[in-house]
Order: structure tokens, then sequence, then C-alpha cells
């Protein structure tokens, strides 16, 4: 590299130490070698922050010798992650850890594998930091924490002995019994204490995905012919939604640590669980074809997923027939009649059942369809090992003759139903929109990213209402929005004709509603009036020779009434039921009623939206918004009506919450929120049924201290158990009989606003 290039990458480092200058050359040319132009940039960038920070040439040093390897481990968003985090750590009084945090992250880096374990190890390092960092009492000087550095210096080696859930566990373990002990805490982190030594022997457990990174590769690239990558995550960091094994463009998902399996079933290794796992993925990468997702409902899917694991099982035991042993270990034995129909959805486990008949031919289930589905699926496989194809006409069928309508309830049977070596499917399923042509999976996965990276609106976090620690969980939802799609307006026309009658009736009642009082509209250039005044003083100025003012007209406008409505619709799965007596769904019933109440609300002219809602876990609310308030109720709005669907669960507080900020937004004297659900506020991922009833009545109370009134009307025959707790009482109306929920929901309007 000649001068003039040596010059030009020095220029982009703002730092003047002389023992930068003696290694520079090396440092750019090992930069070049690992990292992209881009990356280049990036690393100076970043080395001329860590510069920045004031602590002298070593950190700065560290940083421009480590980092192009670091970057080639972990990636070049590595770069800035590092001097991100040092400059942060300078800003506190923990400026002497950064030498041996600087020096801990090669070794963090080897250990991890992964951008997502390196930002989860920099989380652990910075919650303990903070947590141990305190003030003295009565005084503003604040002192460093004690064990951070000794932390920092012991890294390397507890990360050879630990996951990082159990790096987490032990470094939470010292920084609640040590913090108010600084030489304790000191001895702890040391690793001199004897409760810090007995700390770690708990923690550490199980196989670690690093110490056997290279067999696995051999075993992947020896036995399946397969050159991916793997990818390590942890386990002790989403604890609502545990991680599982997938795969994808970037690697093979991994968990860093699996532990010994010992059950009534077996005994397997945590290095033969790894083996297992990656057995079963690779299977999937070799026979397993993509599917269009839009063409199947959840049940479907589902049903698809797990005859297409068997199925590539059965090939792959065909090969490898000693694997039988370990996956008849780990896979479940359901119980048959374990799961009650009447209050729990069974889809996962009658799905378990098959799954584990077709892998034990000494299964021990008389369920008719179970057994009769199982020579269905031989039947396939055992001529030529079947195809996704045929897997997805045994699963729809299975899904047509087993459905029950307990499986829509929210509280789904998790017991002995999950495979904890299969991946997620993730990789089997593709979602495309109309008319798209058909491309590879490859270039669908990157249009579809950039596609939600482009036009998909980011989520809105929302707190919760916790009423166990009477204290909200900030940003605890992430709701996102959407506009519903349509389908054909022409039906919502035919509802409409359907219930002429009853717009008769109601076309009398509006009549009286409608404000009778009117009010002038002065300064009009057309008008159905002369305003006298206002025509003679023009006349006066015509006269004179003077611009006389054109706006000699006047008009008239009613005076009154001045509402802003949101209809919020709760489109949760059970509106798919059929209520006694009837031949309609409860959502083709709401539907009915929806039409006819926005057809009633547009001829009183009050301000109105509708917007829907489900929910599947707090992570994700979908919110629809079928028409705005400057919308007029035509067919484009009609056709969202018509496409209304339902599923999922129903979140109300986040939904209330956000359906709130489009209400509060409007210009009325009197703004009022419509409510129409079938049940009680649950999803899945809450087992205590008064949480989200406290969350959704702290959600109506936030909307009343804003001004704006909230009413509900219940289809749920048992609302009267929690419904006046979250809307009080006279804020609520139960509707028994569900099939007159069309023609009473307009009166029933037309009484709260007259």
């Amino acid at each position: 590299m000649t001068d003039i290039d040596i010059q030009k990458y020095r220029s982009k480092l703002k730092c003047n130490f002389e023992q930068i200058e003696e290694c520079f050359d090396d440092y750019t040319n090992d930069a070049l070698r690992n990292l992209s132009e881009d990356g280049v940039e990036k690393y100076f960038e970043g080395a001329s922050r860590v510069c920045m920070i004031g602590r002298g040439w070593e950190p700065v040093s560290i940083y421009l010798e480590e980092m192009p390897g670091i970057s080639n481990s972990l990636g070049e968003s590595a770069l800035e992650l590092v001097s991100q985090s040092v400059w942060d750590m300078s800003r506190t009084p923990n400026g002497n850890s950064i030498p041996p945090f600087m020096q801990c992250l090669p070794e963090a880096a080897r250990r991890l594998g992964s951008l997502e374990q390196m930002e989860h190890f920099l989380k652990i390092i910075f919650d303990f930091m903070e947590s141990t960092t305190g003030s003295i009492h009565g005084h503003h000087t604040t002192f460093a924490s004690p064990g951070l550095p000794e932390l920092l210096k012991q890294s390397p080696y507890l990360l050879n002995q630990l996951s990082l859930e159990g790096l987490k566990n032990w470094v939470e373990y010292g920084a609640r019994n040590y913090n108010n002990h600084p030489e304790r805490q000191i001895d702890y982190f040391s690793l001199q204490s004897a409760d810090s030594r007995a700390m770690l022997q708990r923690e550490r457990h199980g196989t670690l995905f690093m110490d056997n990174q290279r067999q696995l590769d051999m075993y992947l690239r020896g036995m399946w012919e397969d050159e991916s990558y793997f990818v390590p995550y942890s386990l002790g960091f989403d604890e609502l939604r545990k991680p599982v094994p997938y795969y994808d463009n970037l690697g093979i998902r991994v968990p860093d640590v699996y532990d010994d399996f010992v059950s009534d079933l077996g005994a397997v290794s945590g290095l033969d669980r790894y083996r297992v796992t990656i057995a079963h993925i690779a299977a999937h990468r070799r026979w397993t074809d993509v599917l269009i997702a839009d063409n199947f409902s959840p049940f479907q899917r589902i049903a698809i997923e797990h005859l297409e694991d068997s199925r590539v099982e059965y090939l792959m035991l065909k090969e490898y027939p000693g694997l039988r042993k370990y996956l008849l270990a780990l896979h479940p034995k359901p119980v048959e009649g374990d799961c009650d129909t009447e209050k729990e959805s069974c889809v996962r486990h009658r799905l378990a059942m098959l799954s584990r008949s077709i892998l034990d031919e000494d299964h021990g289930y008389t369920n008719e369809h179970v057994l009769e589905f199982r020579k269905r699926f031989f039947d396939v496989v055992e001529k030529d090992g079947g195809t996704t194809k045929a897997m997805v006409d045994i699963g729809i069928t299975f899904t047509t003759r087993t459905r029950l309508q307990s499986d829509q309830l929210p509280h789904i049977r998790f017991e002995n139903t999950e495979v904890d070596y299969r991946d997620d499917n993730r990789h089997m399923w593709v979602f495309i929109e109309e008319n798209d042509e058909a491309e590879d999976y490859e270039n669908k996965q990157q249009k579809k990213s950039e596609e939600l990276e482009n036009e998909g609106l980011p989520p809105r976090h929302y707190p919760e209402w916790d009423y166990n620690t009477s204290s909200f969980k900030p940003d605890w939802v992430s709701l996102y929005e959407s506009i519903h799609p349509s389908a054909n307006s022409s039906d919502i026309d035919k509802i409409l004709d359907k219930h002429a009658a009853l717009a008769k009736l109601l076309k009398l009642i509006l009549d009286k509603l409608k404000p009778q009082r009117f009010v002038r509209v002065r300064y009009q250039e057309e008008g159905s009036e002369l305003d006298l005044d206002i025509a003679i003083r023009s006349l006066i100025d015509y006269k004179c020779g003077s611009q006389p003012d054109p706006r000699i007209n006047m008009s008239h406008k009613h005076d009154g009434r001045d509402i802003a409505v949101m209809i919020l619709l709760d489109l949760s799965a059970s509106l798919n039921d059929k209520p006694d007596g009837s031949d309609q769904t409860i959502l083709q019933l709401s539907q009915e009623a929806v039409s006819l109440l926005a057809w009633t609300i547009d001829q009183l002219g009050d301000k109105y939206a509708i917007a829907g809602f489900h929910s599947d876990t707090r992570h994700n609310v979908r919110y629809y918004h079928l028409k705005g308030y400057s919308e007029k109720f035509d067919d484009t709005v009609k056709g969202r009506l018509a496409a209304m669907d339902a599923g999922y669960s129903t979140r109300m507080g986040a939904a209330i919450r956000h359906a709130g900020h489009y209400l509060e937004a409007q210009t009325a004297e009197k703004k009022l929120m419509l409510i129409l659900t079938d049940g009680e506020p649950a999803d899945i991922d809450v087992e205590d049924s008064k949480y989200l009833i406290t969350d959704t009545k702290k959600a109506v109370d936030e909307l009343s201290s804003r001004g704006m009134n909230s009413y509900c009307i219940s289809l749920d025959r048992k609302a009267d158990d929690y419904i006046q707790d979250i809307f009080g009482v006279g804020g609520y109306t139960i509707i028994d009989h569900v099939e007159k929920l069309p023609e009473k929901l307009p009166l029933l309007f037309a009484s709260l606003t007259s």
C-alpha cells in the first residue's frame, strides 16, 4: 500500500497517539483484509469514538487490533456495537473498567459465535454495572462498581464454563447478594469466595455448543453433505417465547447449551441432542419443499408441519436407523384422553398423538382418527418417500375431520406436545400477494424482508397494568396497525337491502335526532339567501369606487350535535362460532350490525371511524383500520367491511389505548368509543384471567380521564361475571340473543347519542 493510501486512511482516524502511529500500517492492512469498504469506514469511525473518551491510547489500540477479527466472526455491525458500548461505559464512573472490557471481547466473540449472543453478553455486563454503581449516602458523589473490573477479567474463563443463561444467573446472584458489601463483591467476582465457586458449579451444566462446534461441523458435512453454518442462541433472554432451532439463508440456529435429557422414555446426552436436532434440520433442507402460506388456515398449517416433520424423520431413519432410539426418547408421548375438550384447545394434543404414533409402532393409541391418518401417512411414504404436497393433502383432511368447536379456545394444551429437537418450520412457508410472480425461495424471502422494511409500519408499544404490583409494565405490548384488506363491496349493499325495513324505522328515529336548530354562516360567495347588511356595504363601496366584498350571501347549518365516534370491533377467533339456533356465525351477525350502524351514523352526519383488533400474545396485537374519520361510507369502506375475518385472541386494553389515540385527536364536543365484543379479555400468554380484565379497566379509566366516553356491547351471556368491573354501572349492554344484534346495535347508538 502506498504512502498516499496510508494517508487517506490515516485521515479517517481522529486520534493522535504516538503508539498508534507505530502500528497504523498493520492495523489498516488487517482491516482491509477482513472488512468491506463500508466496514473500513465504520472501523475508523468507531476507533475515533473510542479515542474521544479520553482514556489514553490503550483502548484505541485494542479496538484497532481486535475489531477486524471480531467483525469477521460476528459481522460488521459489531464495530458500532463495541464502540458505542465503550462510549457508554466512559460516561459512567466505571472508566477504569474500559481496558479489561476491551481485552475480554476477543475471547467473548470466539465463545459466543454470533452478534445476538454478543448483544446479550453486553446486556449482562451493563445491567450489572448499573445495579452495582452507586452514590455515597447524602452526597452527589458516585462510586464505580467494585466488582466490574474483576467480572471482566474473569469473563473469558466464565464463558468457557457457562452458557450465557448460566452466566446471567451467576452475575445476578452476586449483584443481588453483595451489592452493599464492596469487599465481598470483589471476592465473589474474582472467584475467591466459596459462595462464588459453589454458584458457578450450580450453573455449570449441560453440553456447551462452542466446546463441540468442530465436531458438529464435521457431523453436518460428513453425514449430511451440508455446508451450512451454525449460529448459536441463548435460552435465557426471552422467558415468554423460548426460542427454538430453525434455519434460514444465514445458517442453522441452535441453542448454546443442551442439558442431558432423562425421562421415562429414555436418556439422551447433550451432544446426541445436538446431533438429532441437526439431523432433523438437515433432513428438512434435503427433502422439504416450500409452500405458499396464504393458501392455508393456521390450523391447516400446523397439521401440515407435524406431518412433514414426521415424513422427513421417516426418510432420515431409512438412512440412519440408529437415530430412532433418540427420537423415541425425545418425542413426548401424550396420554390419550388427557386433554379436556370442554375447557381447552386440543389441536396440538391430537397432532402430537398422530406424530408419536407414526414414530412409535407400540404407541398404544385407539383414537380412530389417529389410526386412520397414521395408515394414510404410511400408504404414501412407503411407496417412494412421499412429497411435501402429499402431506398437505393429508393435513387438510385431518384438520377437517377432527376439528372441534373448542379448538378456538384461547387456552391451548401444550403439555406433552412440544418436540424440542424439531425446528419451527419457518423455512416451509412463504407469504405472497395476489399476482406475484413465482420466484425461488431465497429471492422470495429477500423480497418479503424488503417489503416489511419499506412498507410495514413499525409497532406501537403500549404499557400494560399489572394489578399484582399495582404498576404499569412499560412498553409491554407491541401493536401493529394496517388497513384491512378488501373484498366485494356489493356484499354490504346486499346486507343493507336485507334490512331495508329496519332502515325505514331507523330513518324515522334519525330525523328526530338530527339537529333542528339553524345558525347563520355569513360572508359566503354562494349561499341560500342574500345577506342584506353585507350587500348594502358592498354597494356603497362600489359607488365610492372601492373594491366591493363579493361575499354577500349567507347560508344556514344545523347546530347542536358535535360527536365523534370510534367503533372498535373484537375480531377474535370465537366470532366464528354459531349461536344456538342460528345459521349465521357471530362474525356475520356483527358484520351486518356494523354495516347498519355505519349507515346510521352516516345519515346523522357524525364523525366516526371503525377499527378491529385481535392478538397473538403481547408481542403481536393486530389493529385493522376499516374506516377512517376522513373517509366516506363508500365502496372502499364497504369492501373492507365485507372482508372482515376473525382469529386469535382478545387483548383488549392495548386496542382501546390505540383507538383512544385516534379518537382524542378529533375536535368534537362529545367523544364516544363503542366496543363490540363477544367475550372477556384473554390471550394465550396469560394464565391469570383477572390480569387482562384489570388492564382493560385501566385503559377505560384512561379514556375517561382524557374526556372520552366508552360503552361496551357484549355478546357474552356470561359477561355479568366481569363486565361491570371493566366498564362500570351503566357502561355496557349485554345482548343475550345475538341474532338480534343487527336490529339492536343502531337503536342502541341512537339512544346513547340522542
